[in-house]
């Protein structure tokens, strides 16, 4: 993404708004919270706010750029909207997010809901695992 799509939205390019898109683009993490991001921001020595990063990161989700997971109770983290549906997995031994598409598991959902007379309009599918015993 580029400052073009934060105008592409409706956000003004602020200083704030572009170093949050970067890091989120470049942290080599999918699933950031926004304590992560604002750390991460502080190491590479930018005065950016918690309350300015959670404020973004609000603007950013009703603008449709990032999405906000509740994998655990106690906070959530942001991914960047890439346009492609996907699943979830988490450990709940070390909080690792793992992503994977399953076209049965699409196909089965569709199945349930039109057997319940439904059309499925969307979902979200959060898995919670842990590494098998040896």
């Amino acid at each position: 993404m580029e400052s073009g799509d934060l105008r592409k939205v409706g956000l003004k390019v602020t200083h704030p708004r572009t170093r949050i898109l970067e890091l989120l683009e470049t942290a080599g993490v999918r699933h950031l919270s926004a304590e992560d991001i604002y750390r991460r921001l502080a190491d590479a020595g930018d005065d950016v706010g918690l309350a300015t990063v959670y404020r973004v990161l609000t603007q950013f989700e009703q603008a449709g750029l990032v999405t906000r997971h509740n994998f655990a109770s106690d906070h959530s983290v942001f991914e960047l909207e890439s346009g492609r549906h996907h699943d979830h997995m988490v450990c709940v031994q070390t909080g690792r997010v793992l992503e994977f598409s399953n076209e049965e598991i699409e196909r089965l959902q569709r199945e349930i809901a039109s057997r319940q007379g439904y059309v499925l309009v969307d979902h979200s599918l959060v898995l919670y695992v842990k590494p098998k015993d040896p």
